[in-house]
């Protein structure tokens, strides 16, 4: 059994070393903050290396990347994150935002719904889902305005979807 001094230490070795932990992703968010994207990703990966499977700096990785215009590696970091930890709904919706910008429609709609069902309440994801849904909406008035460009009842839904997608 361990004397009391050196419990003492040990405690304080550990509150030490939680303060640090919580220190690096204050310092990364703040790098994040001001687009100092190679310091914060030297940060993350430096923490990485010792953590490699924290779920809370590989989500900030997957920010600085993005933040770099690394998007496929983004959504890399994003696909292991949620493959790593499904439950974990943040992952999910990042995953689905980045694949919109890629048109990848469809994956970022099962990613949502993972959103969704990892955490039913989560207002941001269902927002999203309601924008994925407005913007497929607005892609097959345009497809059928195509296919028929005389249909001035598909015209005024095509319009109201686009107005409703870029409403603030």
């Amino acid at each position: 059994m361990r004397s009391l001094p050196s419990l003492v230490v040990l405690v304080s070795l550990w509150a030490l070393g939680m303060v640090a932990k919580a220190d690096v992703y204050a310092d990364v968010n703040a790098l994040v903050q001001s687009s100092q994207w190679d310091k914060a990703q030297d940060l993350a990966q430096t923490r990485l290396k010792t953590a490699p499977t924290d779920p809370q700096m590989r989500l900030l990785l997957s920010h600085i990347q993005t933040g770099q215009g690394q998007t496929l590696a983004a959504i890399e970091t994003l696909r292991a994150l949620t493959a790593s930890f499904p439950e974990l709904p943040e992952p999910h919706n990042n995953l689905a935002a980045l694949l919109v910008r890629e048109n990848r429609h469809e994956e970022a709609l099962i990613a949502l719904q993972a959103a969704i069902q990892a955490r039913p309440d989560y207002a941001l994801a269902l927002e999203n889902l309601g924008d994925l849904h407005l913007a497929l909406a607005a892609r097959a008035f345009a497809q059928a305005l195509n296919a028929s460009p005389q249909q001035s009842r598909v015209q005024s839904k095509k319009l109201a979807t686009e107005q409703l997608l870029q409403t603030p």
